[in-house]
């Protein structure tokens, strides 16, 4: 599977860069994460990526005219560490697509020596959360460790959800491979289709806070951005009807996908 790479700006050089990914799954939340951290942190488009495995549909924007589902890499200079940002309106649809998709990004990963990557999503329950709680899992044991030492998040995921599939359980997986430390944050959410994850993303994004050693504005979550959530929440569905790929409520209380 052939990923077509657009370099959008000149490549800068990173200080102790990390990857954040945050694609559409489960309340969006990962999507959530990562929007309102470009549009916060002013992040400039460096990458932007193509397939002809992408769903064979195209979207309607507000202006009547079409618009291509979107693959892209932000980047934002911090105090602590430099970031890029993994968004976008999609998915990869396929198993062999995901793998592939995630090949190409840990080699951006790795041209920049990112020593760190951070997956973001969601797990559905049959309620809403109160107040969300934020799990993790890693494919590093003493990153996993200095998580919930250092971080409000659980300190155990194990029964709590099953495989995690999509762009932010394979990322991680293959991180691994490529000697790349990596974890995975999951913020409970409302397991309905159409219902939004603010709250969990903020959850998290409280967490990246933290860990980047940046202020961020999060008890305002902009108009602009819960509105284009709503837009990519529709574009989901209307994707997963072309596809007839878009997750599956389960049966168990608490899930995750994707």
């Amino acid at each position: 599977m052939t990923w077509q790479t657009t370099i959008e700006a000149k490549l800068p050089k990173l200080h102790s860069p990390l990857l954040l990914e945050g694609l559409p799954g489960i309340g969006n939340v990962g999507k959530i994460v990562t929007d309102f951290l470009v549009e916060e942190l002013k992040a400039q488009k460096l990458y932007s990526f193509f397939s002809y495995s992408f769903p064979h549909s195209v979207f309607v924007n507000e202006k009547d005219l079409v618009d291509m589902p979107k693959l892209e890499i932000y980047h934002a200079s911090l105090k602590k560490h430099d970031l890029l940002i993994l968004t976008g309106d999609i998915q990869p649809i396929d198993e062999e697509s995901c793998y592939s998709f995630c090949e190409e990004i840990l080699n951006i990963a790795k041209q920049f020596d990112c020593h760190e990557v951070i997956t973001t999503g969601g797990i559905g329950l049959q309620h809403v959360p109160e107040k969300p709680q934020v799990y993790c899992t890693s494919n590093d044991p003493q990153l996993l460790n200095q998580y919930i030492k250092d971080f409000p998040v659980q300190k155990s995921i194990y029964g709590v959800v099953g495989p995690i599939v999509g762009v932010s359980g394979v990322l991680i997986g293959l991180a691994k491979r490529r000697n790349i430390k990596g974890i995975a944050l999951l913020a409970e959410t409302f397991g309905h289709p159409m219902y939004l994850g603010i709250k969990g993303a903020q959850e998290i994004l409280a967490i990246i806070e933290k860990k980047v050693g940046q202020n961020l504005n999060l008890k305002q979550m902009s108009k602009e951005i819960i509105e284009l959530e709503k837009d990519v929440m529709k574009k989901t569905k209307e994707w997963e009807a072309v596809t007839s790929a878009g997750a599956k409520a389960k049966q168990k209380e608490i899930n995750y996908i994707g």
